[in-house]
């Protein structure tokens, strides 16, 4: 639970007693690789976040997956408009490796908010995980030639942008590797 009490501690100061409330509201769940631990059609009860591994959030388009994101350590999950709105979600998650995620029910989650009014702080984060995570997947499904004319540059200038970006990305994370090694 340690990644989770510092990704809240960035936003918030917890005292040993709301870590103590916070780690009775979760229970750990140990996902094996390729498990799809939920599904499509199923409505959310849960809020989940990411302590070990990795996950693949897809949907199925024309009976094929489509891998739309992937959340990584330090990371929430919520199948955001089924949890909120109790309808069936459209997405799935799947355990890309051997995953620990934290799980926080949805009566557990009320319980907390409840008794630590500070506790809100998840709902928040989990919030703005999903919007960016929205906003990501939105993109993967758009057309690059729709990016560029809402952007106002051609499409081959929108690659061009793209391959700059990626390359600097790879830049700076070999040095940061190269300064932390």
């Amino acid at each position: 639970m340690d990644r989770l009490i510092e990704t809240i501690n960035a936003y918030t100061p917890l005292t040993q007693d709301e870590v103590r409330l916070l780690s009775n509201a979760a229970h750990k769940r140990v996902c094996k690789k390729r498990e799809v631990f939920f599904t499509e059609g199923k409505i959310s009860n849960e809020i989940y976040f990411v302590e070990k591994g990795c996950v693949r959030l897809f949907y199925p388009v024309d009976g094929q997956e489509k891998t739309a994101f992937f959340y990584t350590p330090g990371q929430f999950i919520c199948a955001g408009e089924s949890y909120t709105y109790h309808i069936p979600a459209v997405e799935n998650y799947q355990a890309v490796d051997d995953t620990e995620i934290w799980v926080f029910t949805r009566s557990k989650t009320e319980e907390l908010l409840r008794t630590v009014p500070k506790m809100e702080i998840i709902g928040r984060i989990a919030t703005e995980n999903e919007l960016i995570t929205c906003q990501k997947v939105i993109a993967s499904f758009v057309p690059q030639q729709y990016i560029a004319s809402f952007l106002g540059v051609s499409a081959e200038t929108l690659s061009r942008i793209k391959r700059r970006v990626h390359k600097k990305r790879v830049f700076l994370d070999d040095r940061q590797e190269k300064t932390s090694g």
